[in-house]
């Protein structure tokens, strides 16, 4: 892996592992931090040794949002680099949403902005008892645009009104009742115990499989379910056990033994 200055990172075991590392700075975004974690993504993404990704952060909080020095100073640039600044933060979280391999955030602290955004994006979210959640950029006079669509897909139109609007903070019982996260649990310790039985039960599972998965709910995000729909899924399942990850699983079912990408 390469070497970054914002971020850490690691393989473990078919774990990849991206840790932002701007504690001092909430681990706020900024145009250093946004190309680091790009770049990161993809090479885990294009990487066959990762199996399944976790995104975390380092001090009292994952992500506190953007930097406002950073906003301040995009905000003040001519229009085409302000906007090459917005653009490069949507294809951070286009890319961790479209990540073939299972993304996982590791969640604490006060997550602001586009730090919900960041837990939106991934495909499964923990989170300790005392993490608030807040959507707050319209304090700032500024609005969502970028996290939007992947809030509004974790936790509904509706619901994704209220806190844009109002940029309350919520806790993360709430954001568990929403949607935004999957599980709350009490403290750290509870965050790496959930995650290893999370990790364990992703390793278990095909990772062409997985990926396949991944494209195939991104096909159906927000379509009505139409012949044209159920064609093609049913296209998709016939390719998928009919390639070899897809053999193998089920000989393995036969011959009562694990398939051959689970470590024994």
């Amino acid at each position: 892996m390469s070497t970054y200055q914002n971020i850490l990172t690691e393989v473990d075991h078919g774990v990849g592992l991206i840790t932002l590392n701007r504690a001092m700075r909430g681990n706020a975004l900024d145009g250093g931090l946004v190309a680091e974690l790009s770049a990161a993504i993809a090479a885990m993404a294009g990487w066959g040794e990762v199996r399944v990704l976790i995104l975390s952060g380092l001090g009292p909080s994952f992500c506190s949002g953007a930097d406002p020095q950073w906003l301040l100073h995009s905000a003040l640039k001519n229009e085409a680099d302000n906007l090459a600044d917005a653009r490069a933060v949507a294809q951070l979280l286009r890319a961790l949403a479209d990540c073939p391999k299972p993304t996982v955030a590791r969640v604490h602290g006060p997550v602001l902005g586009v730090g919900v955004g960041l837990v939106a994006a991934c495909d499964i979210a923990i989170a300790t008892f005392e993490t608030e959640f807040a959507l707050n950029e319209t304090q700032r006079g500024l609005i969502p645009g970028a996290i939007a669509p992947y809030v509004v897909n974790a936790i509904g139109a509706r619901h994704a009104r209220r806190y844009m609007l109002t940029a309350e903070r919520f806790s993360a019982s709430e954001a568990y009742r929403l949607g935004l996260v999957h599980e709350i649990v009490a403290d750290n310790a509870g965050l790496d115990n959930a995650l290893g039985d999370l990790i364990e039960a992703l390793l278990a599972n095909g990772p062409t499989a997985l990926a396949e998965c991944k494209a195939t709910l991104n096909v159906m995000q927000n379509r009505p379910v139409s012949a044209e729909l159920l064609d093609h899924m049913a296209q998709r399942s016939a390719r998928v056990r009919a390639g070899a990850e897809g053999r193998e699983g089920l000989t393995a079912l036969m011959e009562k033994r694990q398939p051959n990408w689970v470590r024994s």
